[in-house]
């Protein structure tokens, strides 16, 4: 009888050192989601103030503070992400080098453009939902401009320890689906070469109307 009292005890003695075990782990991995979640709308928030601060100022801004709109506002973006989501299925057809002339003139347009209405950055920002599961997360805000409202939501992913956005969707249309039906349908009926120069062409124009506007 003492024999099975003993066993007894130590399977209530195992079964509540495990149920604080469990209690333990999850209010931690509760405060590992939290402090990420913190992180990544500090990061988004620390950006759009930053672009704020620049664009509260006078409009004729200096080459040098054009530059660090362009990088403000673009840095958040995975890039090679984003070009390859762009080309899909074309994408294993090319070399490496391809690959990184295609991201090199890929980037350079959508930096250039995202210069066009620089006042879009001065939006009101509410964060409505950050949600992580390990490496990923996805982050939905709304933006409100001349009195309208855009919701816009963020695809994150985090590499070397930095979070990068593979897509942005504005008002359920996805940035990264907008570019790969484009540039498809290009390397579809032309081919690569017929989307690089219509590209590298589309570079020309945007890089010679930032200079215009310097």
């Amino acid at each position: 009888m003492r024999y099975a009292f003993m066993i007894r005890s130590r399977g209530v003695l195992v079964g509540f050192f495990g149920l604080l075990f469990a209690f333990s782990v999850v209010p931690s991995t509760v405060q590992a989601q939290q402090a990420t979640q913190n992180e990544i709308r500090q990061m988004l928030e620390d950006r759009n103030q930053q672009i704020k601060s620049i664009l509260s100022g006078s409009s004729d801004y200096t080459p040098e503070q054009r530059e660090r709109l362009k990088e403000l506002i673009n840095g958040v973006l995975d890039f090679e992400i984003m070009a390859q989501t762009a080309l899909g299925p074309h994408w294993d057809t090319l070399s490496t080098d391809r690959r990184a002339e295609f991201i090199d003139v890929f980037r350079d347009v959508v930096r250039a453009q995202s210069m066009s209405d620089l006042g879009v950055y001065n939006s009101k920002v509410t964060y409505d939902q950050i949600s992580v599961q390990g490496d990923s997360a996805y982050v939905r805000t709304t933006t409100e401009y001349q009195n309208t409202k855009t919701p816009v939501e963020y695809i994150l992913e985090r590499n070397d320890g930095e979070w990068k956005a593979e897509d942005i969707i504005v008002d359920e249309v996805s940035t990264a689906e907008g570019y790969a039906r484009s540039f498809q349908s290009v390397m579809r009926k032309r081919g690569f070469e017929a989307l690089m120069t219509a590209l590298e062409k589309k570079r020309k124009q945007v890089t010679a109307t930032a200079e215009e506007n310097r």
